[in-house]
């Protein structure tokens, strides 16, 4: 299982640097327009990898794919908006409520409210001494916007189950597709469409696509079929130490030491709720996450 572990953990990581090379175009596109470069170069990516139209079953259902898609457009696009506004790994941490809601949702055992109750101080630890006061006060907007990716992507999760079911392998390919639809139009409006398409923003650009999509969508197909499902969750409930890694390393964002232990708690539910959740044979594709 070595490979496949250490697959899932350079995905996980390739997302959060990813993210933090992407807030290198905010000045000249905003988190708008840098969302709608990133998933539209994404999605053509996934579209020559995968070559979804070879794949398409026969009466598929249409409407969890559209749910899927929009879902998939939500998470992105307000994840970037939250990063515009706060630090990296407070940003991830809040949106990782969003799997850890589905992950307790469905159950009534003592022990996942346990969990719930630990991610709570997580982000009480990582909220509370800033919501109101101090020098270093979060932006409730950009709260706000982490709290909307994570709601999209609970909602991404329940469509991607059902979608991911009916269309198999061409899943990414088509989801990232819908979201270029809905994203790409809100980046014109935002950045201006010279701006998307200035050639001296590309390199940067296609780096982001490449480390976001390209590379953790290689390194999760190979690990997918070879990993249980827990165990591929709880993997990826790493990730926002590696968004907090990587703010700090590439970004200077340092987080103080009740920042860290709130990630670190929201890590812990997470991982624990995965872990305690019913196994099943293998990951869905729609587990990871699309940010």
């Amino acid at each position: 299982m070595l490979l496949p572990v250490a697959a899932v953990i350079g995905a996980t990581a390739a997302f959060q640097v990813g993210a933090a090379l992407a807030k290198g175009l905010f000045p000249a596109l905003g988190p708008e327009g840098t969302a709608a470069l990133r998933i539209l170069l994404g999605a053509l990516m996934l579209a020559v990898l995968i070559r979804p139209w070879r794949h398409w079953p026969a009466d598929a259902p249409l409407l969890p794919m559209l749910g899927l898609g929009v879902t998939t457009a939500g998470a992105i696009l307000f994840f970037y908006m939250a990063l515009g506004r706060l630090p990296q790994g407070v940003a991830i941490a809040l949106q990782f409520l969003g799997p850890l809601a589905v992950a307790i949702a469905g159950s009534h055992r003592p022990r996942d409210f346990l969990w719930a109750a630990l991610a709570a101080g997580g982000v009480w630890a990582l909220l509370g001494r800033d919501l109101t006061s101090g020098p270093s006060r979060l932006d409730l907007v950009g709260v706000g916007f982490a709290l909307a990716a994570a709601a999209s992507w609970a909602a991404y999760i329940v469509w991607g189950q059902t979608a991911s079911r009916a269309f198999g392998r061409a899943t990414p390919a088509l989801a990232t597709g819908i979201a270029a639809l809905v994203i790409v139009p809100v980046g014109v409006a935002h950045a201006g469409l010279p701006a998307l398409l200035d050639p001296r923003l590309l390199p940067l650009a296609l780096v982001v696509a490449v480390i976001s999509t390209a590379i953790p969508f290689t390194l999760e197909m190979y690990a997918l079929p070879r990993l249980p499902a827990r165990t591929f969750a709880v993997l990826t409930s790493l990730e926002p130490a590696f968004g907090a890694l990587s703010g700090l390393l590439l970004l200077r964002e340092a987080l103080r030491l009740e920042q860290v232990l709130g990630v670190a708690a929201v890590m812990l539910a997470a991982a624990g709720a995965a872990w305690a959740s019913r196994p099943a044979a293998h990951a869905a594709p729609t587990d990871a996450p699309p940010t």
